[in-house]
């Protein structure tokens, strides 16, 4: 009798161990999903995109509807994720303030990467590389290459690498809130041109008169092509890696190059 309460009692204990450990290791799962890349999203089971909204063809409304490349890239990611792509179109002024603030978890909006962003955010892998272009009204023969800006007023978004570029080269910037903004400034002659992305002028020529305006193609030795990335806050370091890993899924099972050929007309997710 006495050895048979002794088993029991062995046998007892056994399975209060193993119950501890089984306790144990659904804590450590428990603990290890907290700490992955969901712990830093804003809200669970959604990946919260800002962005524009008014800037074809990156992110724009056709029918009422929200659609453009990275509205597209946006949902692409968030679904390889297991996310819904929860979209918060905000005007550029306060655009890159709102990520700062945790209004959402990543900014879309054909943003680089520069010296004074770094200070702040931290960014993604590239997704696309963009190219310059120099607008003018027509007529006007005082500008015909980037060289030609420096003393000359041009319109461009405040904190845009156009700005940037800009007021790199001498010329006076005016602010303006969007592309077509921009143009109808200078069409009516209130400015003498813009440096924008070559993108944004082939998407809009598309489907509107380019009447009054001339397109100067920018070079590559001129200037650069711009690294476009997404932007993340600082302490948010796994969201950015996870968004990476999916990135690079994308890049290598062609869904990045298919759908720069549909917004863009061209495969500029290679530099």
């Amino acid at each position: 009798m006495k050895i048979g309460k002794g088993i029991k009692r062995f046998a007892l204990a056994l399975g209060v161990v193993a119950t501890g450990v089984l306790l144990t290791a659904c804590g450590s799962n428990n603990s290890s999903s907290k700490g992955g890349y969901t712990s830093e999203l804003k809200q669970s089971k959604q990946l919260t995109i800002g962005l524009e909204g008014t800037y074809a063809p990156y992110s724009y409304r056709q029918g009422g509807k929200l659609t453009g490349f990275e509205v597209d890239l946006g949902k692409a990611v968030a679904k390889k994720m297991n996310l819904k792509a929860n979209f918060v179109p905000t005007k550029w002024d306060s655009l890159i303030a709102g990520l700062g603030s945790s209004k959402y978890d990543v900014v879309l909006n054909n943003i680089a990467e520069t010296p004074e962003r770094k200070k702040s955010y931290i960014f993604s892998t590239p997704y696309i590389y963009s190219r310059y272009a120099l607008i003018t009204k027509a007529g006007d023969k005082s500008i015909q290459k980037l060289s030609d800006v420096k003393g000359k007023k041009l319109a461009e978004g405040t904190g845009t690498n156009n700005e940037v570029q800009a007021k790199k080269l001498g010329a006076k910037t005016v602010p303006s809130g969007d592309f077509t903004t921009t143009l109808a400034l200078i069409r009516q002659g209130r400015v003498q041109g813009t440096i924008n992305a070559r993108e944004a002028w082939f998407a809009y020529a598309k489907s509107n008169s380019t009447k009054g305006l001339t397109y100067h193609k920018v070079s590559d030795s001129q200037a650069e092509p711009v690294n476009i990335s997404a932007m993340f806050n600082q302490k948010d370091t796994k969201l950015k890696a996870k968004f990476n890993k999916v990135l690079q899924q994308l890049r290598k099972d062609g869904t990045l190059t298919k759908l720069s050929q549909k917004y863009f007309g061209a495969d500029i997710t290679k530099k």
